[in-house]
């Protein structure tokens, strides 16, 4: 008896783990890059050959009549003329003159940048006090939360003519204001009011798409998590600085990369609402706008401009994912050697991980970490 109770007792009773599948079936890779194919050429041509076709046309000549020779000449190679003529405002030798396009590069930088971070913070308070407001229990909540996306849902065509209306010198907003003793505005006309018209203006169009995907990290985290903080005495203000954002990073980080890329290339709103003016006449001008006018008198400068612009775009998602947390893709675990875990996860190993980070989580507001 002994020895039957030592051999079923033994290693070799154990059963042997299930063995994951290391590769496809015979033929579904292959058939698998036949359905990616189509998709990969179609963004290579509507992509990629615009993007290389517009770093080439950068390094060339404007057609255009030589100042020093006064005859027309079909283009060449420029060099870095392009980029020298943004970068350094440089009109040929000389130092581009005030009210030409290369001498409003850097105001219309300075001011692409204002619109994306002022527009990009409003958004994200705004999205989380919406998507916590649309989170809880109430009656009419799905009505809320179809109404919010008016707003989103209308064209920004319409939305810039909406605001014009409103912001008229005899409009909506200036009669509000006479009525709280404050003399009326030029949104449209002055510097700083033309810029906060803008702002006011994306501000309401797009808070609903910001607050939709901050809604939907919300709804991740579960009900138990917060009652077991509730349990602890934590406060509101702890809960939400411990507990809901810390938990909502991911999805708040991905928000606020596509609304700070958006915001980098927007030309429709003030193109509309206020044609790039207000102030001394370019109070309003983004680089898109800078990119259009520029259009009109050469390609391939403008392109040398377009080109600067896609580097900066670029170069903002590349920091937003590597540092900032905005992780779009998501990676599998890696362990302690950097290779990736392949070790299935079971059940209740899942169940023990929700609670190590529930406990964690409580844990800090208890130490007051």
């Amino acid at each position: 008896m002994s020895t039957i109770a030592d051999s079923t007792s033994g290693p070799a009773s154990k059963a042997a783990p299930p063995k994951l599948r290391k590769s496809l079936h015979a033929g579904q890779g292959r058939t698998a890059a036949l359905l990616v194919l189509p998709t990969l050429v179609l963004l290579g041509i509507v992509i990629v050959f615009p993007l290389i076709k517009a770093v080439i046309m950068s390094f060339q000549k404007d057609s255009g009549l030589d100042p020093a020779t006064g005859q027309f000449v079909s283009g060449g190679s420029a060099g870095l003329d392009n980029y020298k003529h943004w970068l350094l405002q440089q009109c040929g030798d000389i130092k581009c003159p005030p009210g030409t396009l290369g001498a409003q590069f850097y105001d219309a930088l300075w001011v692409t940048l204002f619109f994306t971070v002022t527009t990009v913070v409003i958004e994200v308070v705004l999205g989380i006090w919406f998507a916590m407001i649309m989170n809880r229990t109430f009656k009419g909540r799905g009505l809320v939360r179809a109404a919010i996306l008016i707003p989103w849902a209308i064209p920004t065509a319409v939305t810039a003519k909406l605001w014009l209306f409103i912001l008229a010198f005899e409009g909506i907003a200036n009669h509000l204001l006479g009525l709280v003793g404050i003399s009326p505005l030029l949104w449209t006309g002055d510097a700083w009011p033309s810029r906060f018209a803008i702002i006011i203006a994306d501000v309401w169009k797009t808070t609903p798409f910001m607050a939709l995907l901050i809604l939907a990290g919300l709804q991740i985290i579960g009900a138990d998590v917060y009652e077991a903080a509730k349990i602890d005495g934590a406060s509101k203000w702890q809960t939400f600085t411990r507990i809901t954002i810390p938990m909502i990073k991911v999805p708040l980080m991905v928000a606020v990369l596509f609304r700070t890329l958006d915001v980098l290339r927007i030309y429709d709103l003030p193109a509309i609402l206020t044609n790039g003016g207000g102030g001394s006449g370019h109070a309003t001008t983004t680089l898109s706008i800078l990119v259009i006018n520029q259009i009109r008198q050469g390609f391939n400068s403008a392109s040398a401009l377009s080109t600067i612009v896609f580097l900066i775009i670029a170069f903002t998602a590349f920091l937003f994912i590597k540092f900032g947390g905005a992780d779009v893709v998501q990676r599998p675990p890696r362990g302690p050697s950097g290779k990736k875990k392949k070790r299935r996860k079971s059940q209740g190993d899942a169940l023990d991980g929700d609670s190590n980070i529930e406990g964690s989580v409580i844990g800090s507001i208890g130490t007051g970490r």
